[in-house]
């Protein structure tokens, strides 16, 4: 990541100006400071990348800065400079959290090898930051089971979707496995050793999703304490997936337009243009042509993401998927809780064909881990699958009147509360209040 904003702190007005210099060469933008006081003032009501002190100063030492500097952001890269250098200063200004002690006079070349090193350290801690966020993995074939004609197709237009760089939008129940898509997608694309960032854009608070896409300044608004690095900066070079899209506030969606289009966008509180090299892989469980005409989602944001349209269809309607896929599910989890090989018997199986599956892919595997965790020898039989054992060819139209009369039983169970209901009912409130807008007018 690029150094953008220093802070130089010393008395002396002929080395503030050198380092001022020296830093503008790398376009950082460079505020200065001529005693602790000042700097520590400015510390606390902005954040910098890097700050660059004088051991001894008038009011406040290099050490308090540095002290200040790790309370306001504990990733603060702060480099000490003295013309009174000996072991013990060193020794205390590394275990004060020093990333560097210069001894005066130092050269040029000093500063930028520094310089070099700063950005190299910034970029690690801010990987490490995300990575302790979300640990990421990626698809490989063998995670994707497609035993059925339909889901070989499919895979095949994966890969050939693969080579491009295009937007990819993928569409299909809850459940299907979308996730799974966009992984295979981004683990056989050029972007393959980059970052695959995902955006939930359903679990996601209204009040912080912009702040989640493209990150904000320290004090951008009230609670931002230090600088944040958004999903779009951290997928540079890399893929971002935007999944359950069409859950994204509408008043935000011209300037995700215009992030995408541009591949351009500032942080919330800057006015500093960062430019990044971005795929996007979209996903939706909606109706597009009813969402857009609901005016829940931009026509002209989901022409921009839907340049290359993948539809997973449901697992009722891949049949031939459903037992290597369970078996898969036998394994996995065999491994996390331990045991002996388990198989299905016939009779489960049967059971297991017959059943519709409204919960996909997502529904089959926790059907699954429940049997694993119950059965007691190495067989695995239809009493241990608790599903519902009718033959029936539901719609989807009759799925979604039964989540209808679910949603309106458990809004009246609260009184109307949204935020008790969509609790209850295991989704955000932003996902209720579309749901309730859509059957309204259904």
């Amino acid at each position: 990541m690029p150094i953008e904003k220093a802070l130089v702190v010393d008395d002396e007005k002929i080395l503030r100006n050198f380092l001022k210099d020296s830093l503008k060469r790398h376009g950082i933008k460079v505020t200065l400071a001529e005693d602790g006081r000042q700097a520590i003032d400015l510390i606390k009501s902005n954040s910098f990348d890097i700050i660059i002190t004088d051991m001894k100063m008038p009011y406040h030492s290099g050490l308090e800065v540095l002290r200040q500097a790790k309370l306001s952001d504990k990733n603060s890269i702060v480099i000490l400079i003295t013309a009174h250098g000996s072991i013990e200063d060193a020794v205390e200004a590394i275990q004060s959290g020093a990333f560097h002690y210069l001894i005066k006079p130092f050269s040029l070349d000093e500063i930028e090898a520094v310089l070099e090193k700063a950005k190299e350290h910034l970029s690690l801690i801010n990987e490490n930051d995300f990575l302790k966020e979300e640990i990421t993995t990626y698809a490989s074939n063998e995670n994707v089971i497609a035993s059925d004609p339909i889901m070989r197709q499919l895979i095949k237009k994966a890969h050939q979707i693969a080579k491009s760089d295009s937007s990819v939008f993928i569409s299909g129940e809850s459940g299907t496995g979308k996730e799974v898509i966009a992984r295979l997608i981004h683990r056989l694309s050029k972007r393959q050793h980059e970052q695959f960032i995902t955006v939930n854009c359903a679990a996601i608070p209204d009040t912080l999703i912009e702040s989640e896409f493209f990150g904000h300044e320290k004090g951008a608004f009230t609670g931002a304490l230090q600088k944040r690095i958004g999903r779009f900066e951290r997928a540079d070079r890399g893929t971002l997936f935007l999944d359950e899209i069409t859950e994204t506030p509408i008043s935000l969606q011209p300037k995700l337009l215009r992030a995408i289009q541009e591949m351009e966008f500032e942080r919330l509180g800057g006015n500093s243009t960062i430019k990044v090299d971005v795929r996007f892989i979209s996903t939706t469980n909606r109706n597009m042509e009813e969402a857009i005409k609901s005016k829940l989602f931009r026509e002209d944001l989901y022409y921009r993401l839907n340049v290359l349209p993948i539809h997973i269809p449901p697992l009722r309607q891949r049949k031939k998927d459903i037992i290597p896929l369970a078996e898969f599910f036998i394994q996995k989890y065999i491994k996390r809780h331990g045991g002996t090989n388990k198989i299905l018997t016939e009779d489960a199986k049967q059971k297991l064909l017959k059943y519709h599956f409204p919960g996909n892919v997502r529904e089959l595997n926790n059907v699954v881990e429940r049997a694993i965790v119950l059965s007691e020898n190495e067989s695995i039989d239809e009493s241990l699958l608790f599903i519902e054992t009718k033959d029936t060819n539901e719609t989807s139209s009759t799925l979604k009147e039964i989540e209808k009369i679910h949603i309106l039983k458990t809004l009246k169970k609260v009184n109307d509360n949204k935020t008790k209901a969509a609790k209850i009912l295991g989704i955000s409130i932003r996902t209720l209040r579309n749901k309730i807008n859509f059957y309204s007018r259904s």
